[in-house]
C-alpha cells in the first residue's frame, strides 16, 4: 500500500538560507553593495536579545558600513569598556541616542543633533560638546526593549545624551509603524547621527541607499516568501512609557 505524505509536510516551505555577514534571509541581502567607510566616531550598537526581526531589522547591516563599529547582543554590561571590548577612559565623550520624550522641535534651534543634560534641557556649548565626542551608542529593539537596555546599564548615565531631529518620517513607511513620528530605524539613526557629527554626507547617502535597497527587496520578496512578512509591533510600548 502506497503511503501518501501528510498534507502539512507537503506545504511546509524549506528554510530560507541566510547571509553569513548580515544574517538576513538571502533574498534581502545587500552586502554585495556595502563598502565599509572610515569613521572618526566609533559606533557601538547594543541589541536586545529578544529582537528577532531578521527581515526588517537593520542593526547588523548598520555595523557593516563602518570600519570602527561594534555590534553586541545582550541585556547588560558592567561598563562601556566591557561592552565595547576596549578601555574607555572618559564615557562622557561618548553619546547615547536618548529615548526620553524630548524632541528637537521643542527647542529653538536648527540643529539636527542636540545634546541634552539630565533634566532633558538643551546643553550650553553644543558645538564644543558634539565636536569632542569619541563615539556614539545606539540601542536596538522595540521601544520597550531599548528602554530595558537603558535602565539595565547604569553606566550610560555617564554618557552624553543626544537626540535627533529628522526632517522626514522613517523610510519604513507602512512596512513598520514607529511608536512616535520622529522614530527612525537603527540604520537611519546612525546615518543621521554620524553623518551630521562628522559632516559626511557620503555616510548618510551610503546608509540610506542600503536601507532603501533592502526595503525594495523586501517588498519584492513578500509575494514569493510569505514567511518574511513582518508582524506589526504593538504601539502600546510607547504609550505606556512616554512619561518615563
Amino acid at each position: 500500500m502506497t503511503e501518501h505524505p501528510h498534507p502539512e509536510a507537503v506545504l511546509t516551505p524549506a528554510p530560507i538560507p541566510e547571509c553569513g555577514r548580515c544574517h538576513k534571509p538571502e533574498p534581502l541581502c545587500v552586502c554585495d553593495s556595502i563598502a565599509p567607510v572610515e569613521n572618526r566616531l566609533s559606533l557601538l550598537i547594543l541589541q536586545h536579545p529578544q529582537e528577532q526581526d531578521r527581515a526588517l531589522g537593520t542593526a547588523r547591516l548598520t555595523a557593516l558600513h563602518f570600519k570602527d563599529a561594534t555590534f553586541k547582543i545582550g541585556l547588560s554590561w558592567p561598563s562601556l569598556s566591557k561592552a565595547l571590548g576596549r578601555t574607555v577612559h572618559d564615557p562622557s565623550r561618548w553619546a547615547v541616542l536618548y529615548l526620553g520624550s524630548a524632541k528637537v522641535a521643542d527647542f529653538d534651534t536648527d540643529r539636527t543633533v542636540v545634546a541634552l543634560n539630565r533634566k532633558g534641557e538643551m546643553e550650553e556649548g553644543q558645538r564644543a560638546i558634539l565636536r569632542d565626542l569619541e563615539g556614539v551608542i545606539l540601542l536596538d529593539g522595540t521601544w520597550s526593549q531599548a528602554k530595558a537596555l537603558w535602565w539595565r546599564n547604569a553606566w550610560m548615565l555617564k554618557c552624553q545624551r543626544v537626540i535627533l531631529g529628522p526632517t522626514r518620517p522613517s523610510r519604513y513607511g507602512k512596512l513598520r509603524r514607529e511608536p512616535r513620528r520622529d522614530g527612525l530605524s537603527t540604520i537611519e539613526a546612525a546615518a543621521m547621527l554620524i553623518g551630521s557629527l562628522e559632516q559626511r554626507p557620503d555616510i548618510e547617502a551610503a546608509l540610506y541607499g542600503s536601507f532603501e535597497r533592502m526595503l525594495a527587496k523586501y517588498r519584492q520578496a513578500q509575494a514569493e516568501f510569505p514567511e518574511l512578512r513582518d508582524r506589526p509591533k504593538p504601539r502600546r510600548d510607547y504609550r505606556r512609557r512616554k512619561r518615563a
